[in-house]
């Protein structure tokens, strides 16, 4: 059974009081192992990230490591809600190279209604200096992310219609069409009320392997595996009935959102995978996955 191996007890990026942006909460980040370097762009919020809390924005900041444990990070956010689709913040990165370029899809959150959430797109050459593309569909929707390369000629990409993962392709970033159900909740399992991707799918010799989260009737969020065919990921080749995180530790368990570990993405570095996650939509953790541990 495959299962992620914390590599701390402890948080590995708490919020920074000293700074407005971040001062109440850190979690939910992108990451990328590029030059010698862990990179990671979190979501960080200025009050807690729940309504219960008061009105919170939400921005992305920058972090770096050479070890994926001790990160460095900047004093201010590379990225900040300055759109109309982004008055209460950007939210939950996933980031992805492709011929060069870092591409970002993230959700950006208007707060204007109940269903005012979009998925958004960036592109950068340096991971720091992002330039928007605005909105990609525009419909109610987050959980995004592209696969880290062209299939078919295509661009792909992931997204979460409720309740279900689907995929759609396109050519140019812009049109996206053949949008179809990946994946589904399981009735009376741990992800039986709603599922969405955690990180970019990640190239194995045998598939796509895709980490993503689940919900059920509890509101306890946990990371479940799947694989996806390599030439035709609407193809779900495998998938692990049994989580593969949940909440245990203590800071995972009681933070603004209880029970709740959620993950963005992911560093790959001589074949191990480093999942960083959010804990409690509070703090920010790391679990480690071997690459020859992937068998369903």
């Amino acid at each position: 059974m495959i299962k992620l191996r914390r590599l701390s007890d402890q948080p590995i990026l708490l919020p920074k009081p000293e700074h407005e942006w971040e001062r109440a909460a850190v979690f939910n980040a992108a990451a990328i192992y590029e030059n010698g370097l862990f990179h990671m762009l979190y979501r960080a919020s200025d009050v807690g990230p729940h309504p219960n809390f008061g009105q919170y924005v939400s921005r992305l900041g920058y972090a770096v490591s050479k070890d994926g444990i001790n990160f460095m990070r900047l004093d201010k956010p590379v990225m900040t809600n300055n759109t109309e689709q982004e008055l209460r913040g950007v939210e939950d990165p996933r980031v992805v190279k492709i011929d060069g370029v870092y591409y970002m899809m993230y959700t950006g959150y208007g707060g204007r209604s109940e269903n005012d959430f979009r998925i958004c797109l960036a592109t950068s050459r340096n991971l720091i200096d992002w330039e928007k593309k605005g909105v990609v569909l525009d419909e109610p929707n987050k959980d995004a992310s592209l696969f880290p390369e062209k299939i078919g000629g295509k661009f792909v990409m992931l997204h979460r219609r409720y309740p279900h993962i689907w995929v759609a392709f396109s050519d140019d970033l812009k049109t996206w069409h053949d949008h179809t159900v990946v994946m589904k909740p399981i009735d009376g399992n741990w992800d039986c009320v709603k599922i969405g991707i955690a990180g970019p799918p990640i190239k194995t010799k045998d598939g796509w392997l895709l980490i993503y989260h689940g919900v059920d009737e509890y509101k306890v969020y946990r990371l479940g595996v799947a694989l996806l065919d390599l030439s035709n990921p609407t193809k779900v080749l495998a998938r692990q009935k049994e989580p593969i995180l949940e909440p245990e530790l203590e800071w995972e368990k009681n933070g603004y959102v209880p029970n709740v570990v959620f993950s963005c993405g992911h560093a790959v570095k001589d074949d191990v995978i480093y999942v960083y996650y959010g804990g409690a939509d509070t703090v920010i953790g790391v679990a480690v996955l071997d690459m020859k541990d992937i068998q369903f």
